[in-house]
């Protein structure tokens, strides 16, 4: 097992804290301090963590919910399972799922 760093978005969870339930919620305020953003990049910001976001719409977040980009941003320990390969080249790591076969049955009368 190796770790590695990861993050925790907490943009649902502080705007839960502010009684704001729904993610169109934001647009709105978010318009005001001038980040214009539509209700779908809106709901993709609340429900997953974003990959880029631009300092004026982490400024204007961080406005609304009267938080800080920490308050928002956790990083944390996110633990891996690295497959090592064995001599025959296969890797030793989680084993694989059982299979299960699968019966067809075929309609009455065909």
């Amino acid at each position: 097992m190796t770790k590695s760093k990861g993050i925790r978005w907490n943009l649902r969870k502080l705007m839960a804290a502010q009684d704001m339930f729904q993610t169109t919620d934001l647009v709105p305020l978010l318009a005001e301090r001038g980040v214009h953003l539509s209700r779908e990049q809106v709901y993709r910001l609340v429900t997953q963590p974003p990959q880029r976001l631009s300092m004026d719409a982490l400024a204007a977040i961080c406005d609304i919910l009267n938080c800080t980009p920490n308050d928002l941003i956790e990083v944390v320990d996110v633990r891996m399972q690295i497959a090592k390969p064995t001599a025959s080249g296969d890797t030793v790591g989680a084993p694989a799922p059982p299979t299960r076969r699968t019966k067809l049955r075929r309609p009455e009368g065909l």
